[in-house]
């Protein structure tokens, strides 16, 4: 039987699954730390946070924010207590799911200093390539995952859709809007936030360049052996913002972009953050995927109250 590490809240019992029929409800936070599964097809832990409140025999919608330690190290541990942050104290997924009483899960994926190249945590193109067992596609590893979890909330009585919710903000909405790419079938609703201005776009030339994974879908096909799913993607509610004083901008630095895609940015889509957010916006627009976009005044690489309400407000119109 699988070892589970099981954080205690407020120093009392795990958890209280309904014994009795009248109790229709988790009693307290929860946090429980999966070991990873090889077997299963999943190389790395992942954690369930259940917030205190998730109804049981009632369908709801998983949450699934990827990790974002925002540095690299070869020590897992660093990793782990920076996605143990995300799960239960500081993240607008923590937020949504306190907020919405759905649980949520956070991968624990490396971001390793001895292959700092590659950027698991924004799914870049290396991680994509890369072919050893820890981080051999994680994008199918999280999918793997969320399976297991959906198993493992069925057990307690918490029914979840087939479909999920995404949400990320810098690296981890880099991430979640590749994966959304990849992956549109499995995504119920995504927000994404702080994320450079760039995200990939569902063209696979602009002005006649070749525009990649994981600029563009150029070479979709070859890379994932299926076609991209327009009509998919196109159907996934998204909520995009950016603050307007936002110059964070990973673009520039060699483990998020190599000098191919950097030029590429830099010269068609724009040099500038702002600008080039602008530019994304247009071409989503004239693709007609469903998102909408927001620009924060007054606001920088972070997210504010005011923020925070609005994803919650939008993964719960999603619900209904």
């Amino acid at each position: 039987m699988r070892f589970i590490l099981i954080l205690l809240f407020l120093t009392t019992s795990l958890f209280s699954i309904a014994q009795d029929s009248k109790l229709e409800v988790f009693k307290k936070d929860s946090l429980l730390i999966f070991k990873k599964n090889p077997i299963k097809g999943f190389q790395n832990d992942y954690i369930l946070f259940i917030p205190k409140g998730t109804p049981i025999n009632k369908k709801i919608v998983l949450l699934v924010e990827p990790n974002n330690t925002g540095k690299t190290s070869d020590s897992i541990g660093v990793h782990e207590k920076y996605a143990i942050d995300l799960a239960s104290v500081s993240s607008v997924g923590n937020n949504v799911a306190t907020m919405l009483k759905i649980p949520l899960l956070v991968p624990i994926f490396p971001r390793p200093s001895s292959q700092e190249l590659i950027y698991t945590h924004a799914l870049d193109r290396d991680v994509i390539l890369d072919d050893s067992q820890e981080l051999k596609r994680l994008d199918l590893q999280l999918i793997v995952m969320i399976d297991d979890a959906k198993s493992v909330l069925s057990s307690m009585n918490i029914v979840v859709d087939d479909k999920f919710f995404m949400n990320g903000f810098s690296g981890s909405a880099t991430f979640t809007n590749r994966f959304a790419f990849i992956h549109p079938e499995k995504i119920k609703a995504l927000a994404i936030g702080g994320f450079n201005g760039e995200l990939m776009l569902p063209e696979k030339k602009i002005n006649k360049l070749k525009f990649n994974y994981p600029l563009g879908i150029h070479d979709f096909s070859k890379l994932f052996n299926k076609n991209f799913d327009l009509n998919q993607f196109k159907s996934i509610p998204q909520f995009i913002y950016m603050g307007k004083l936002d110059d964070n901008d990973a673009v520039q630095f060699d483990d998020a972009y190599n000098d191919i895609e950097r030029n590429l940015i830099n010269t068609n889509l724009g040099i500038d953050v702002q600008n080039r957010y602008l530019k994304c916006q247009e071409i989503y627009k004239n693709n007609n995927i469903n998102a909408t976009f927001i620009t924060y005044e007054n606001v920088g690489h972070w997210t504010t109250s005011e923020m925070n309400l609005e994803v919650i407000k939008f993964f719960f119109n999603q619900m209904q």
